[in-house]
């Protein structure tokens, strides 16, 4: 008996620290999401800046192989950060004034959807104020305006042009010392430095495959839609275009506000022929092909990549959404890559076993025969 409670004392003081650490890290935690919430209009467009330049850092390398001079690297570096905004800021910019013009006309078609929606509940049995509370919880007006959430979020990170010119100037000139910093860093703390460095290239690779493809799928649809008469054609383009960037739901984003206006402005027929042609060219490119263009680079199963995405959009917002893969990389580097003791959670992140590391045979037997 005595020896039960004994084992039993023992099991319940190494059980407190430990369920301290967890109610400790759990306070820390709340604190630091609630002061990342608070200022989440700065860290936007400062990761934002920060994942256009690591983007762009291969002009700079190319550059410098070239034997270019520091300051001209960096100076074409900044330029074409520079174009890749004012580009991103003038499409953005052009579709919402589209936009604007365009949601006005079918205001009253609309109205009568909802209605027709209503008359076909109460031939169904539904009874009147059930039908009542659909129908007034829906606002015809807004319904299709929620694409304009997405391109105004974006836009109005974009529309900071001092703030991010400023940002995007001392990162572009500061490259090259950072690159020093981090080579000294790897000399002292190597875990930290390679961490780091696969934040950079997994980011870089992500971002450069999502930009490619996501502007394949904005021309595919923009010329379907085009063909097909719906209108609105480059708006729905650009934001298929954004929405590519938004992991798993980005495609749905896409294709329902033109889906309601192709069935506002042709019928069903119109409207499942715009599904139609958003799920194939959408399916193929962004399941199919895409994934496999990645490979192994991100690193991050579909279950873990929709809840960070779910994670970030509530803590930073649409711009979290936007950019919630290279978010969770950073993450996962300064918290998990950084420290050893957690690499068994890498695995479970990627969704697929790490490689065993196994002796190199041929060098043992090249150098038995060179003793010989």
């Amino acid at each position: 008996m005595n020896n039960a409670l004994t084992s039993v004392r023992k099991a319940y003081a190494q059980a407190r620290p430990f369920a301290g650490t967890i109610l400790l890290g759990a306070a820390a935690l709340t604190i630091a999401l609630a002061g990342v919430r608070t200022i989440a209009d700065i860290i936007g467009p400062v990761f934002l800046a920060l994942v256009i330049t690591i983007s762009l850092h291969p002009i700079r390398i190319w550059l410098e192989q070239h034997r270019f001079p520091e300051w001209a690297a960096s100076v074409v570096l900044l330029l074409a950060a520079y174009l890749v905004l004012f580009l991103l800021s003038l499409a953005l910019i052009v579709s919402i004034a589209q936009l604007a013009e365009l949601l006005p006309q079918y205001t009253d078609q609309l109205t009568a959807v909802v209605t027709n929606a209503g008359n076909t509940l109460k031939s169904l049995g539904v009874q009147q104020e059930q039908i009542n509370a659909v129908v007034n919880a829906i606002d015809p007006g807004q319904l299709v305006a929620l694409v304009g959430t997405v391109l105004s979020s974006t836009l109005a990170v974009l529309s900071n042009v001092f703030f991010l010119i400023v940002l995007l100037f001392f990162m572009a000139f500061d490259t090259d010392s950072t690159r020093r910093s981090l080579a000294s860093l790897g000399e002292q703390m190597p875990d930290v430095a390679a961490a780091l460095a696969s934040f950079a290239r997994g980011a870089r690779n992500y971002m450069g495959v999502t930009t490619g493809f996501g502007f394949i799928v904005a021309v595919l649809d923009g010329v379907a839609l085009a063909i097909m008469g719906v209108p609105g054609a480059f708006v729905w383009a650009v934001l298929a275009f954004v929405t590519n960037f938004i992991p798993n739901i980005g495609f749905i984003i896409g294709v329902i506000p033109p889906a309601i206006i192709a069935l506002l402005e042709g019928g069903p027929g119109l409207m499942i022929a715009v599904i139609v042609t958003y799920s194939v060219v959408n399916f193929l490119i962004q399941s199919v092909i895409q994934p496999r263009v990645v490979g192994d680079a991100v690193g991050l199963t579909p279950t873990f990549t929709f809840m960070s995405l779910v994670f970030w959009a509530w803590l930073i917002g649409p711009l979290g959404a936007l950019l919630a893969v290279p978010l969770t990389l950073l993450t996962r580097a300064l918290l998990i890559e950084t420290n050893p003791r957690l690499g068994w959670a890498l695995p479970l992140i990627a969704g697929k076993a790490e490689p065993t590391e196994k002796p190199e045979q041929p060098q043992k037997e090249a150098a038995g025969t060179t003793s010989k």
